[in-house]
């Protein structure tokens, strides 16, 4: 083993606030670090296991969230560049790694010794005098043990390594073959190609060519380049490309294909969920969440799906009506349906993206965010420029509360051919208080076009309103106020993971924030009244699209985790024959098609959970509208409640009770069908 004190991950960090010194890491100081970081944790779990004393909750369950620190802050770097910063490098180590740290997992969940005094303790739970927090600590710990097949007799313990082992590696291959789709597939466009398009993204199309060295404009697989092409372009047969080529990655063939990955994968969790007992894997993963059964969710998505289902109908109608008035006589395509619904947008509600996009400046919708963030809660917003960053675009804040240190946040805004797609919240360090006051250190990643050199970045209003979804994950985090690490920041639930995100969304439409943040790149002007009346009165367009693109995703999620067997299983067939089952209506798809659903596929933190999102949904309707019956959108008792019962409080309790601790009450789900606009949209 490597003992070289030159590696970075040997010695003590002396940098600000105590971040990973990223200019000093190599790409070979990962391997040996995870090698002593393996070994360090597995002595210090062999002196649990081994501890002769009789188990306590301090010799046992404190000694377990102590332990792994140095682990707990390689894999905080590493696999935070995994994601954001991808090189070939450091995906080959985690190829390697993804199956180790499995083992190294398994090695730990399925030791006999130290199960049996987990299991002691639990039993003895009631006479141990615990605090609410510790409690549920405790019950989480047996819980993940159990779940882990720390009860299964020997024989099958050894096969629930196998299965776990081989099911990280799948995962790990499944991301790395999207990223390599998304990162190598390109189209050059002339001149004559970009005819039509608004200045804005003919920049940001001349600036990814840039980019790879190539001059004119380049259009590539980022959802941030797709969308508004597939928006505002009028070259049909470019739209048609450039989509499929979308909708295909992930099921490109050669070593990138996915498809034998999924089926593998499938039949893998099905097996491991009838290790545990259950009979199914959508039963076992829902077990530990708020919709705690198949049934319960697939009756919440139904509700929602019949309705969408109608007002999509109704939308393609509409687009139809106006190809035909155009001249277009074709049926509606995927590839039309943005198009063709801007310019319905346009005529319904006088709104222009192209020309409402100057407003939604990046810098000032990340002030926006603080903004909110500082009426609610309280905390302010420094930038720091002397802290370290893993890359240029990263952006580093000091959050404050009356002049205290709160934590860091990091924000990592632009596409790039090494970051996957999507956006997304991590932590390079999770808040505690076990260990002394730990600080968190949270990062937004985005993919958002990068300007030329010297221009604002312009949003949509879609984007912006990812930017403070995903500054809600990060409060979530920030803010987190609990002593022991397992229940931190965003460990909870996956289907009340989304609340606080999504909640945070609401802030974005507020008069009162757009009138002062919505501020025109170049004449400086802040948007207009009536335009801010005109893109409120419009947030329901559409919304038929977006949520049958959203639930069909999620059925097809539930329906794959919901069988019982799947040797043999085809993944496109299947997903086809569910899309029929359902009524798929003619001109949509998915918004994540199988090869590429990372979400489910890539690990498994939403398999099952896709759900998760609207799940959600229904408690930040209900949530806000807690905000509007007071007629103040930043009412400081609410807030407070808020901030107390959600943001700060982890996992710290039952997330029911943390909502109602909030609301008052519990939520209304017809809330959920108000906000989308789908309350009237019923079969005739």
């Amino acid at each position: 083993m490597t003992q070289s004190t030159d590696n970075p991950f040997f010695r003590p960090w002396t940098t600000p606030f105590g971040i990973a010194p990223f200019t000093e890491i190599g790409i070979d100081d990962y391997r040996p670090a995870f090698e002593r970081a393996l070994v360090g944790h597995r002595v210090e779990v062999e002196a649990i296991a081994t501890n002769p004393d009789a188990p306590t909750f301090a010799n046992t369950i404190d000694a377990l969230e102590t332990g792994g620190h140095a682990l707990d802050r390689l894999c905080g770097v590493f696999f935070n560049l995994a994601g954001s910063d991808a090189t070939e490098a450091i995906q080959k180590i985690q190829r390697e790694m993804a199956p180790l740290l499995a083992q190294h997992s398994n090695a730990i969940t399925l030791d006999a010794r130290l199960f049996a005094r987990i299991a002691n303790l639990h039993a003895r739970r009631d006479r141990l005098h615990l605090s609410t927090e510790q409690m549920r600590v405790l019950e989480k710990t047996y819980k993940n043990f159990v779940r882990g097949g720390a009860a299964l007799d020997p024989p099958a313990k050894e096969r629930m390594r196998a299965v776990t082992e081989r099911l990280a590696t799948l995962g790990t291959s499944f991301g790395q073959n999207v990223l390599k789709d998304e990162s190598s597939w390109s189209l050059d466009l002339s001149e004559a190609d970009v005819a039509g398009l608004p200045d804005f993204l003919k920049a940001a199309l001349a600036q990814a060519a840039k980019d790879r060295g190539r001059d004119g404009y380049v259009m590539t697989l980022g959802r941030s380049m797709v969308e508004p092409f597939l928006t505002l372009s009028p070259r049909r047969d470019l739209r048609e490309t450039i989509f499929k080529a979308w909708v295909k990655r992930g099921e490109m063939g050669g070593e990138s294909d996915n498809l034998a990955i999924v089926a593998e994968t499938v039949k893998l969790r099905i097996e491991r969920a009838k290790l545990l007992g259950y009979p199914t894997f959508a039963a076992f993963k829902l077990d530990e969440t708020m919709a705690k059964t198949p049934d319960a969710v697939r009756d919440l998505l139904q509700r929602v799906w019949s309705r969408a289902v109608v007002r999509a109908g109704e939308e393609r109608a509409d687009l139809g009506a106006l190809a035909r008035e155009e001249g277009m006589n074709e049926a509606i395509e995927p590839w039309d349906w943005r198009f063709y619904a801007e310019k319905v947008r346009q005529k319904r509600f006088a709104i222009d993206e192209a020309a409402l996009k100057p407003y939604f400046q990046l810098d000032r919708m990340i002030e926006a965010a603080f903004a909110v963030a500082t009426k609610l809660f309280g905390v302010t917003f420094r930038r720091r420029d002397d802290v370290p960053v893993y890359h240029p675009d990263v952006r580093a804040y000091e959050v404050l509360r009356n002049g205290e240190h709160v934590g860091l946040f990091l924000g990592d805004y632009f596409a790039r051919p090494t970051k996957r797609s999507g956006a997304w919240m991590s932590a390079f360090r999770s808040q505690e208080n076990l260990s002394g006051p730990v600080r968190p250190i949270i990062v937004n990643v985005m993919n958002f076009a990068k300007p030329p050199e010297g221009q604002p970045a312009l949003l949509s209003f879609d984007d912006a309103r990812t930017l403070f979804h995903e500054f809600g994950h990060g409060l979530h985090g920030l803010l987190s106020d609990v002593t022991y690490p397992l229940l931190s920041g965003t460990s909870v639930a996956r289907d009340f993971v989304e609340f606080p995100s999504q909640l945070y969304e609401h802030w974005l439409e507020r008069r009162e924030v757009l009138s002062e943040f919505a501020v025109h790149a170049e004449t400086g002007e802040a948007m207009p009244q009536a335009l801010i009346d005109k893109l409120i009165a419009a947030r329901t367009f559409n919304q038929g699209c977006a949520t049958v693109e959203y639930v069909s995703s999620a059925l097809v999620d539930l329906a794959f985790h919901s069988l019982d067997a799947a040797d043999g299983i085809d993944p496109v067939a299947f997903e086809t024959a569910e899309l029929r089952r359902i009524g798929m209506p003619e001109g949509l798809v998915m918004r994540h098609r199988t090869p590429h659903f990372a979400h489910i596929f890539s690990g498994d933190g939403y398999s099952a959970g896709y759900y998760s999102y609207m799940w959600s949904e229904v408690l930040d309707a209900d949530g806000f509208s807690a905000f509007e019956e007071t007629g103040d959108p930043f009412d400081p008792n609410l807030a407070r409640r808020l901030g107390e019962y959600v943001y700060a409080a982890g996992n710290s309790r039952d997330p029911m009770e943390a909502y109602v601790a909030f609301r008052g009450r519990e939520p209304d789900p017809e809330a959920l069908l108000v906000k989308r606009g789908l309350a009237t949209a019923t079969a005739a």
